[in-house]
């Protein structure tokens, strides 16, 4: 419940920080994508890099958070595989040296 609310409140917190930005950059900017020319306002334009920004910055921590689950995935078969070996060598029957 409490984390609901801090989310609210931070989500809330960054719309009205948009909002004043927004406000306080008035004008407009023209993007060149060498493609395509775009006129927008200052604003839309910083919001947007921002926004591609967090979203190129998100896909890079997913590949690196799926390289870490693979690794993780064949550890846990070595260990088991390790686990069990150790099992079938602890059931077998002792040998003395001295016979």
């Amino acid at each position: 419940m409490l984390r609901n609310l801090i989310l609210g409140i931070l989500v809330l917190a960054a719309m009205l920080l948009a909002v004043v930005f927004a406000a306080l950059n008035p004008g407009v900017v023209t993007v060149d994508l060498a493609f395509a020319e775009f006129e927008m306002q200052k604003s839309l334009a910083f919001i947007l890099a921002f926004g591609f920004g967090a979203l190129f910055g998100m896909c890079c921590a997913l590949l690196l958070l799926t390289r870490l689950m693979r690794d993780r995935s064949r550890l846990r078969r070595s260990l088991k595989l390790a686990e069990s070996e150790v099992s079938s060598l602890r059931t077998l029957p002792g040998t003395d040296a001295g016979q």
